[in-house]
């Protein structure tokens, strides 16, 4: 599988399950690293917005 969004891309984080009620879906991530695929072939990737940098699946963010 590869990776459905590019460096540098605006992404939003989908709203799933409990984390993502306490996260405000206004923010907007840019993509700053392609990760490999994780044991369940599902691509990761490292976002940021601000100083806030985290690891998402792909299925957890949608395109801005």
């Amino acid at each position: 599988m590869s990776h459905k969004f590019k460096l540098g891309q605006r992404v939003r984080r989908a709203q799933i399950g409990y984390a993502a009620s306490k996260a405000d879906a206004t923010d907007v991530f840019e993509i700053v690293r392609l990760v490999p695929e994780d044991q369940t072939g599902e691509p990761f990737y490292r976002i940021k917005s601000g100083s806030t940098e985290r690891a998402v699946r792909e299925g957890e963010i949608t395109e801005v």
